[in-house]
């Protein structure tokens, strides 16, 4: 098993470098359950990426001049995620991430007014019996930290997609992670992530490797 460390400077350079380092070491595999079953996807071992500046903006990626590729996502998909994660209201779904999420942020907040040391403020999203679920829950859990006098958001994600979901997932938790700072009176900190199912499936690998051409990367 491979470790994957990525430093990034903000969210599109992250998304940026995981492109690049999947692109090059994935492992290739042909997926047998769950989404787009007979597709293969392009996948990292174990990857850790740490956000130094994720408040910077713009927060989704762009895409250079002259690349006939799509942009990712937008801010008005970013602020539709957000909404999922902070509304309590279920609907007709099975579950939804807001109504596991919202019930704890205000506990988590005073919490951390009481005692901004403590290790104990973790947003728990999955459950035992999502086990059960045929699309379990891919963001499992939010785990917080007080430090230096800043804000840090520590998530984990045990599937995802870097191409699409990536960057509207992470500029979302960043604009959480800035309100609850602003509730709390401290600076935005970190953002880090951690999966074990980061990967690209094989309907996006000719855009990630347009985008990846040496003349594409931004600014």
């Amino acid at each position: 098993m491979k470790l994957t460390i990525i430093d990034a400077f903000d969210i599109p350079d992250a998304w940026y470098k995981c492109i690049s380092s999947v692109l090059k070491d994935g492992y290739e595999w042909e997926i047998k359950r769950g989404s787009f079953e007979g597709h293969k996807r392009l996948e990292f071992d174990n990857v850790i990426i740490t956000i130094q500046k994720p408040s910077n903006r713009p927060l989704v990626p762009d895409i250079p001049d002259g690349r006939n590729i799509p942009p990712p996502t937008s801010m008005e998909a970013v602020n539709q995620y957000l909404a999922l994660l902070v509304s309590p209201d279920k609907g007709d779904y099975q579950y939804t991430y807001g109504e596991r999420i919202a019930p704890q942020l205000q506990k988590v907040i005073q919490t951390l007014k009481e005692s901004p040391m403590t290790n104990q403020c973790t947003i728990e999203v999955g459950r035992p019996e999502d086990i059960d679920l045929k699309d379990p829950p891919c963001l499992r859990l939010i785990d917080i930290r007080v430090r230096y006098g800043k804000l840090h958001f520590f998530v984990y994600f045990r599937s995802w997609d870097l191409w699409s979901g990536f960057p509207v997932n992470l500029a979302a938790l960043q604009l959480l992670k800035e309100w609850m700072a602003k509730e709390l009176g401290l600076e935005d900190g970190t953002l880090n992530a951690w999966s074990k199912g980061l990967h690209l499936y094989d309907f996006q690998w000719g855009l990630a490797k347009e985008l990846v051409k040496p003349t594409s990367r931004r600014g």
